[in-house]
């Protein structure tokens, strides 16, 4: 194995037992494990009870907790690993070209050059143009479901092709590509998980060059005739990215605006079919879909570990510190169930009050795209129940082997 833009899985603090049978040397390391990544919630609420924030022997640091954790995201002392940093332990990353385009895109990048590449982004990727796209994802939403079949993989049938459309559609990518953008971009996001084998980074490199290729030829295509999407948009709008920013920026917004919704949808339905009263309360009444959406956010993060480092020393109160330089893992699916924020955090309640996951981020690095995953979750549950009313899970689902993108890659069901 090999690791992106962190060290080797960590060295435990110590051996200290818990009350439910698991320690904590076995906690912590279990979230690098296949059975652990399965379910990582048991390992959480041990290594939550031992600490909100604590260091391992390899000189990591991991937080627990909902409050620490909204703290550090919103603190502009704590940075993302930025090229400068990935210089440090990385000579060679920039010959990655799946590693490059993260990297040099706003996702790692820190103030004062995140500051103006978000900047750009936003100016296009406005809360007008994504509330605009309502009735396009709804009329997508609706030709999936109606061309689902009586049995079928809801992952490969509907959870990947919406936010695959909406995002082609808003970046001006014509529908033709969408198959191969899936998979392109699905193996390119291994860049984001703390271990990869060389094998995962070859073909994120592969991945990169097709992108970065696809991308130059859009980028040229709108030069000469712009169209009304977000390509166009940055092209002509005097954005200031370079033509390396622009790029890297084309291919997140592509990575970012499917992989995490995808998850989310996934997540979800797999939620209400398994709770089929809370199903039909959302089937009776649709208006109950956004506290059900950041409730689902909240119960099973689609992204389950955030990274960051301090730029100086941090004093957290309560005796915690952070030393400068800190490489701090932030647990988000932890923080997410953390029972001083939420009581009995556990249990799927749509109706607990003052629902805020930290499952998009937070401060400068909030996602960017969080409005529009929001809004296909909102449209897609309520139609799916409605118009599949006996929509059933129809075998073992089957998640992705991943810590940071947490996910299904199959969801068998049924649909009459």
């Amino acid at each position: 194995m090999i690791t992106v833009g962190r060290s080797p899985p960590p060295a435990p603090v110590g051996s200290v037992w818990f009350s439910d049978g698991m320690d904590f040397e076995t906690a912590l390391g279990s979230l690098f494990s296949p059975e652990g990544r399965r379910d990582p919630y048991p390992a959480y609420d041990v290594l939550r009870e031992h600490a909100p924030l604590f260091p391992a022997l390899d000189g990591r640091w991991f937080v627990t907790t909902h409050a620490i954790t909204g703290r550090l995201l919103r603190d502009p002392g704590v940075r993302v690993a930025d090229a400068a940093v990935y210089d440090t332990f990385w000579p060679d990353w920039r010959a990655n070209r799946g590693v490059a385009s993260i990297v040099g895109s706003m996702l790692l990048t820190n103030p004062p050059d995140h500051t103006r590449l978000r900047r750009a982004a936003a100016a296009t990727f406005t809360a007008r143009r994504v509330a605009a796209m309502r009735d396009m994802i709804t009329d997508q939403a609706t030709d999936l479901i109606k061309a689902m079949p009586e049995r079928t993989d809801f992952v490969s049938a509907f959870a990947y092709p919406l936010p695959i459309a909406v995002i082609c559609a808003l970046l001006g990518v014509p529908d033709t590509d969408r198959t191969w953008f899936r998979e392109q971009a699905a193996d390119l996001t291994v860049v984001l998980e703390p271990i990869s084998t060389a094998d995962e980074m070859a073909r994120a490199d592969a991945a990169g060059r097709e992108l970065e290729d696809y991308f130059i030829g859009l980028i040229a295509e709108r030069q000469k005739q712009p169209r009304n999407d977000l390509t166009s948009a940055l092209v002509a709008g005097g954005s200031g990215l370079t033509g390396q920013e622009l790029l890297a920026n084309l291919v997140l917004m592509l990575v970012a605006g499917f992989e995490t919704t995808t998850n989310l949808l996934g997540t979800g339905l797999h939620l209400l079919l398994d709770q089929p009263a809370q199903a039909d309360r959302l089937r009776a009444d649709p208006e109950l879909a956004p506290a059900f959406v950041e409730e689902i956010l909240r119960w099973d993060s689609p992204v389950q570990m955030a990274a960051r480092y301090t730029s100086e020393p941090l004093d957290l109160g309560d005796g915690l510190h952070l030393p400068a330089g800190a490489d701090v893992n932030l647990l988000l699916g932890s923080a997410n169930r953390d029972p001083d924020r939420y009581q009995d955090p556990h249990r799927f309640d749509p109706d607990r009050p003052n629902i805020q996951p930290v499952s998009f981020g937070g401060g400068a690095h909030y996602c960017l795209g969080a409005p529009l995953a929001r809004l296909e979750a909102q449209v897609a549950f309520p139609l799916l129940l409605t118009m599949l009313p006996r929509l059933a899970l129809a075998g073992e689902p089957r998640l992705r082997d991943r810590l940071v993108l947490r996910g299904y890659a199959e969801l068998p069901v049924t649909t009459s």
